[in-house]
């Protein structure tokens, strides 16, 4: 099916399902932080949000799960409306090469992340957003809330008290990059912050819904501008570089497209111009990526010829 002509989502869709089922129990759940790990390994569901406003879904799209890693690229995109590039001063724009929580960089490199999607470089941007709005997880929340137009989504305190908890990396990861002078606020409240957009609870019909604007080149659901076409190619940019931890490489190889990666499971990618996509299944790879959401996203841009290349 070549990229220039019509698509058919729902066919497309069975096609990456069946593609996301034949990976079986590869992969396993992320255990380590224990409110994730009594979810179905098996479910699966994948959904397509067009920019003409047509939404296709599959499988379990729409049921809630955590979003994790997925809800930086929201954080990254508001911390860009509301300051420009001046977000780019505490946090780099390259690949890191290292697990998604690692502290080796940072002392080597004063402090300053590799990028806003590993951990550390979150945590940046969730700082700059709180000095900004005074309730970084509130704009996130807010923003998805809007965008999806579900007005019940919302943090799940379970998982959000279970990640502080065991988030002892996490706090290590905020308070060298606070000796290095590049947080504005106190760490416990970045950490709370942080804490909380991670554990937002959506499906994949909220997710594409919601990340449609950068598949719109920054324009919202409404109509207006959340950011300037420019930037909206920047962060696509950085999302295909960056979005899937040290494994960008191999997903671009793969699927083609920016994307953006939680432990939760969601994946969520755009296709400029056409639609944002979103699969979600459990199991991860040892990126901490998920297996069949990828498998899915594969399947759909190798049979609609539909990639940025």
């Amino acid at each position: 099916m070549p990229a220039g002509e019509n698509l058919d989502y729902r066919l497309l869709l069975d096609a990456a399902a069946a593609a996301a089922r034949a990976t079986g129990d590869q992969g396993h759940v992320a255990d380590y932080i224990p409110a994730l790990a009594t979810v179905d390994p098996d479910a699966f569901g994948m959904a397509v949000a067009t920019v003409d406003g047509e939404l296709y879904g599959i499988g379990d799209w729409e049921q809630p799960f955590s979003v994790q890693s997925v809800s930086k690229l929201f954080t990254l995109a508001l911390a860009l409306a509301h300051g420009g590039d001046t977000v780019w001063r505490g946090v780099g724009r390259e690949p890191s090469g290292n697990p998604f929580n690692s502290l080796v960089q940072l002392e080597s490199e004063h402090g300053i992340p590799r990028n806003p999607f590993i951990n550390a470089g979150a945590l940046v941007v969730t700082d700059r957003l709180q000095t900004m709005t005074g309730d970084a997880a509130g704009a996130v929340r807010e923003f998805l809330r809007r965008e999806s137009g579900n007005p019940l989504l919302d943090t799940d305190p379970i998982v959000a008290a279970s990640e502080a908890e065991h988030g002892h990396r996490n706090a290590a990861l905020a308070h060298f990059i606070a000796s290095h002078g590049n947080l504005e606020n106190p760490v416990e409240t970045v950490l709370d912050h942080y804490y909380a957009h991670c554990a937002v609870s959506a499906s994949c019909r909220d997710l594409v819904l919601a990340g449609s604007f950068l598949a719109r080149y920054g324009v919202r659901t409404d109509g207006t501008r959340l950011m300037s076409r420019s930037e909206a190619k920047r962060v696509n940019a950085v999302l295909l570089t960056c979005g899937t931890y040290d494994a960008a490489g191999e997903f671009a190889f793969r699927v083609g497209l920016p994307g953006k990666s939680g432990v939760g499971g969601g994946v969520l990618a755009i296709l400029p111009g056409r639609a944002a996509v979103c699969a979600w299944g459990p199991r991860l790879d040892q990126a901490g990526n998920s297996v069949a959401a990828v498998t899915a996203l594969d399947a759909l841009t190798t049979l609609s010829g539909c990639s940025i290349f």
